[in-house]
């Protein structure tokens, strides 16, 4: 099984930081308000997205970025050459 981290941009400017095993199935859930956390901030984009071969991988690229700050995390991808 394949798992996504991913990252969706809201109305309200801010950042919303995800994993899930089917990203059209979960990006479709974000954008018809069924989920708690950014239903309330629609229209929501996803502006990136990583591909893991499991949970624990995509898990530990999602708490990264929210420790971090997506907006600090995608600034460092802008001048990174190396892995992420």
């Amino acid at each position: 099984m394949i798992f996504h981290t991913y990252i969706l941009t809201l109305k309200n400017n801010t950042y919303y930081t995800g994993i899930t095993n089917n990203k059209v199935r979960r990006l479709k859930e974000h954008q018809d308000g069924k989920s708690k956390s950014t239903k309330h901030y629609r229209p929501v984009k996803m502006i990136y997205e990583k591909e893991f071969s499991t949970r624990k991988e995509a898990r530990r690229l999602e708490v990264k970025i929210k420790n971090l700050g997506a907006k600090k995390y995608l600034n460092r991808l802008k001048f990174s050459t190396g892995d992420h």
